[in-house]
């Protein structure tokens, strides 16, 4: 069988980690097109897969005014920019797998919704925490009835001090107005996640959330806007130069510092943590984004959920204990728990993952996640897809009525 032919729209951190499937499947998929505005990813991206010169272009607009030359895309650009071209590339009857989330916009998502449904491709969604080894294992296990039905869950995202102070106090995603406001641009996976496993609609939602932390009012006193130029740098947990530039020392130049500058060295990451926007004073920047949020979700037949986002953390592994009428699970994403209410006795499974590949991202859903989209394409069959179309915007619905409940102080009904 031949490889599957995958177009890249948007060669940054997520593009290029989908697009290594190609790497370590040759036989399974070959990417043959790049999109990307920026010169430097573009090229390289053009380089490692040597793709045709007519197929490296600065806009995916340049693909879609032309005959179909590929299988599937791979649509990985920000945000704002994920529907439109999802339904140009469909109208062409491209095979789609869209970076998460559809859009910041609840219109937009109808919109792409409207224009999908009736389409006759494999479409998906980037919800990687569906197609973990680990979720498979914590969902096998509920489905036996081990802990027998759902009663309820406590899910906790943890974000991780730095990972916060990185993507959404400096980085791409701190400002709603520029990307998403943060319970869609980091929790949409975990609210999906939370759906896929409780396996029942949600009736009804109350959120409470604020930017705590990072703001102008906490300033330590005498910090600089710069942490290359400021005396309390040494105190600062959220130091640029901790979280980059002691890294670069270490020789250690891949993500978080192959966000910051195209210019991968010593010399190149001094310049962008003292020049540059992620050398920014955490509370001197124009970030915008909660930093803790908590949401109560009621699902049918009486379940409820309770799920809190934090940046407070040390970790960023995401902690589950689910509630059940013959017993209590916990799962962390390495191992799970069972406690049995009828014999008393706990039994403790240790999931095994990969992590030398470069898709072991997210417990190894990033690469589960492609070898299902994959298959599907390759089979023209969406039985291998657990984010399709409808899943996912039943997850988003709830997230966008979360988002509303925070906002406005009410519980919203779905």
């Amino acid at each position: 069988m031949e490889p599957v032919k995958i177009i890249i729209a948007g060669a940054g951190s997520r593009g290029n980690i989908y697009a290594s499937f190609a790497d370590l499947y040759p036989g399974k998929a070959k990417v043959v097109g790049v999109a990307e505005p920026r010169d430097f990813y573009r090229e390289e991206m053009a380089k490692k897969y040597d793709i045709p010169a007519e197929n490296v272009v600065k806009d995916w607009s340049e693909f879609t005014g032309r005959k179909k030359f590929a299988d599937a895309v791979i649509i990985a650009t920000q945000d704002r920019d994920h529907v439109e071209p999802a339904i140009k590339f469909a109208e062409l009857g491209y095979n789609i797998l869209l970076e998460k989330p559809i859009s910041p916009f609840e219109e937009e998502c109808d919109r792409l919704y409207e224009n999908l449904k009736d389409k006759n491709i494999i479409f998906a969604v980037c919800h990687v925490l569906r197609y973990t080894p680990y979720t498979t294992k914590l969902k096998e296990i509920i489905d036996s009835g081990a802990i027998g039905e759902i009663v309820s869950m406590q899910h906790l995202e943890p974000v991780g001090y730095w990972h916060q102070a990185h993507s959404f106090v400096r980085g791409n995603w701190h400002k709603e107005s520029d990307s998403s406001f943060m319970l869609l641009a980091k929790s949409c996976h975990d609210i999906d996640w939370i759906n896929f496993i409780m396996d029942e609609k949600c009736k009804s939602v109350a959120s409470f959330g604020s930017l705590k932390h990072f703001r102008k009012e906490e300033k330590p006193e005498g910090a600089g806007s710069k942490c290359m130029d400021c005396s309390y740098e040494p105190k600062c947990p959220y130091s640029a130069v901790k979280l980059y530039l002691n890294l670069a020392k270490e020789g250690k130049f891949e993500w978080p510092n192959n966000v910051i500058t195209s210019d991968l060295t010593l010399e190149g990451i001094t310049k962008a943590v003292a020049e540059g926007p992620y050398g920014k004073c955490v509370y001197d920047c124009d970030n915008d984004v909660v930093d803790n949020q908590v949401v109560a979700m009621e699902y049918n037949n009486g379940k409820t959920v309770n799920f809190t986002m934090t940046a407070f953390t040390e970790l960023t592994y995401r902690r589950t204990s689910i509630f059940g009428t013959r017993g209590e699970l916990y799962g962390d994403g390495d191992k799970i728990e069972i406690f049995d209410f009828m014999t008393d006795t706990r039994k403790s499974l240790k999931i095994e993952v990969n992590d030398d590949s470069p898709l072991s991202g997210h417990g190894n859903g990033d690469e589960s996640l492609m070898q299902a989209f994959i298959n599907a394409v390759s089979e023209n069959n969406p039985k291998y897809i657990l984010s399709g179309l409808q899943e996912t915007m039943d997850s988003h619905k709830l997230v966008f009525a979360a988002e509303k409940s925070r906002k406005e102080g009410k519980v919203v009904k779905l």
